[in-house]
C-alpha cells in the first residue's frame, strides 16, 4: 500500500528509490556548516569567544535569529532578527523567546569560564507587546571581570549538546538520580519542572497520545507544514549554503529533490506517503520514547519566557552531562487555532490552567546513540551595528 501510493505521489518515485544509493545521492553533514561545533578558538575579543559558545544554543526550527551589537566596549546588546520568525505556528513569538533564553544561558556560562560576570539586563528599553516583537534589544550584557565568579561544570557540555530526534532505548529508563539532576539544573529559576518515565505507564502513554495528535496536525495544517518547508535544507549543499533551519540528508529525498519530485510550495495531502510516512514514523519514536520532561511558568509574560528558556538551556546540558538525549515537543504547546485541543489536553494532564500558568517547554528524554550537531552559521553572521 505505501509502495503504491509513493508512485502515485512521486511519479516514479519507486524506480527511483531503487537507485538512490547508486545515484551518487549518498549525503553527509558538510563539515563547514557544523565547524563552529569545534569551539571558537583564540579571539583578541572576548566577547567574540563568548558568541562562539552562545551560538550553539538550541533555536526554534534551528532559525538562529540573534543579532548581536559590539558597537560599545564590554558590552553586548542583543535583538531579535525580525525576519526569522515562525508566525504560522509561533504567532505570538513565545518560542523565538525561550530561543534567546538560551543563548543568554549558554553565553553566561561561556563568560564565567573566562573569569567575567555577565550582567545581563533584560528589554533594557522595554517588554515586547504580547503579540509581537520590534527593533527594541531583547537584553543588554554588561561584562566585568570578578575573582569571585565561579565556573559553570555544564560548561564542559556545551559542545556535545545535541538535540536528539531519533529511536530512544524504551529498554533503559531514566533513572530517579537523573531525573532530580536535571530539575535541580534549573533553580533558582521561578518555574515548576516535571517528569513522567516509565513506571507510569499510563500516564506515559497519555503524553505519546497528545504528541502523536499535535504532530498529526501539524502535518495535515498546510500552512503549518508549509512554513517548516520553508526552512528545510535538502541535501548537503542546501545545508552548506543556509547553514541553519531542518535538515534532511536521506539520499532518497535528496534523489526526488534532485529530479524536482520533491515540491516544497505544496504541501502534501493527508494520505500522501510523504504525510503517513512522517506519522507512522513519529510514533514509533514516541513508543520509544522512556520518559517526558515539562516546564511550567506563572504567567506568561517576555521575561518568563526568556528565562524559561534559560531553564531549558541548563536542562539540556545537565541531560548531556547524564548521556541522556532530548527532543522538544512543541508541537501541542502551540497557540494556533488547529492544535486548540492538543494545546487543552497538555495543560490537563499537567495541571497548568490557562491563563494563570504556562507549559513552556515539554520534551522527549531518554537514551539514544550519537547524532550530527546542527549547522551554524557562525558568529559573524549573527554580527550587527546599530
Amino acid at each position: 500500500m505505501e509502495r503504491r501510493r509513493f508512485i502515485r505521489v512521486a511519479g516514479g518515485g519507486f524506480i527511483l528509490a531503487a537507485s538512490a544509493a547508486s545515484g551518487g545521492c549518498s549525503q553527509r553533514m558538510p563539515a563547514a556548516a557544523i565547524a563552529p561545533w569545534q569551539g571558537p578558538g583564540q579571539e583578541a575579543d572576548v566577547r567574540r569567544w563568548i558568541l562562539g559558545y552562545a551560538i550553539l544554543a538550541p533555536h526554534s526550527h534551528n532559525l538562529q535569529s540573534w543579532l548581536v551589537d559590539l558597537g560599545t566596549p564590554d558590552e553586548i546588546v542583543l535583538r531579535c532578527d525580525l525576519a526569522r520568525l515562525l508566525p504560522e505556528t509561533d504567532p505570538y513569538s513565545r518560542q523565538i523567546m525561550m530561543s534567546h533564553g538560551t543563548f543568554l544561558e549558554l553565553l553566561d556560562i561561556a563568560a564565567r569560564e573566562r573569569g567575567l560576570r555577565a550582567d545581563i539586563t533584560l528589554f533594557p528599553e522595554g517588554a515586547f507587546a504580547a503579540d509581537k516583537l520590534d527593533q527594541r534589544p531583547v537584553a543588554r550584557i554588561r561584562l566585568a571581570s570578578d575573582a569571585g565568579i565561579r565556573r559553570d561544570p555544564l560548561f564542559a557540555q556545551i559542545l556535545e549538546r545535541h538535540t536528539n530526534r531519533s529511536l530512544y532505548d524504551i529498554h533503559r529508563p531514566v533513572s530517579a538520580d537523573a531525573w532530580t539532576t536535571l530539575a535541580d539544573a534549573v533553580k533558582p529559576n521561578p518555574l515548576r519542572v516535571g517528569f513522567v518515565g516509565t513506571d507510569q505507564a499510563r500516564v506515559l502513554q497519555q503524553h505519546r497520545a497528545i504528541a502523536a495528535a499535535a504532530w498529526r496536525i501539524e502535518l495535515t495544517t498546510p500552512r503549518a507544514i508549509l512554513e517548516s518547508y520553508k526552512v528545510l535544507r535538502v541535501g548537503a549543499a542546501e545545508i552548506e549554503k543556509y547553514r541553519d533551519g531542518l535538515v534532511v540528508l536521506d539520499p532518497m529525498v535528496v534523489l526526488l529533490n534532485r529530479f524536482g519530485l520533491f515540491d516544497r510550495s505544496k504541501a502534501p495531502a493527508p494520505d500522501d506517503f510523504a504525510t503517513t510516512s512522517q506519522i507512522k514514523d513519529f510514533g514509533n519514536k514516541l513508543e520509544s520514547t522512556p520518559g517526558f520532561l515539562w516546564m511550567v511558568t506563572e504567567g506568561n509574560d517576555r521575561v518568563s519566557q526568556v528565562n524559561a528558556g534559560r531553564a531549558y538551556a541548563r536542562v539540556q546540558l545537565a541531560a548531556t552531562a547524564h548521556g541522556l538525549a532530548m527532543q522538544p515537543l512543541q508541537q501541542a504547546l502551540q497557540e494556533y487555532p488547529e492544535q486548540a485541543r492538543p494545546y487543552a489536553e497538555i495543560r490537563r494532564l499537567l495541571d497548568a490552567p490557562q491563563p494563570a500558568q504556562t507549559v513552556q517547554m515539554w520534551a522527549r528524554v531518554g537514551y539514544a546513540p550519537p547524532v550530527d550537531p546542527a549547522p551554524r552559521r557562525g558568529v559573524a553572521a549573527q554580527l550587527v551595528r546599530s
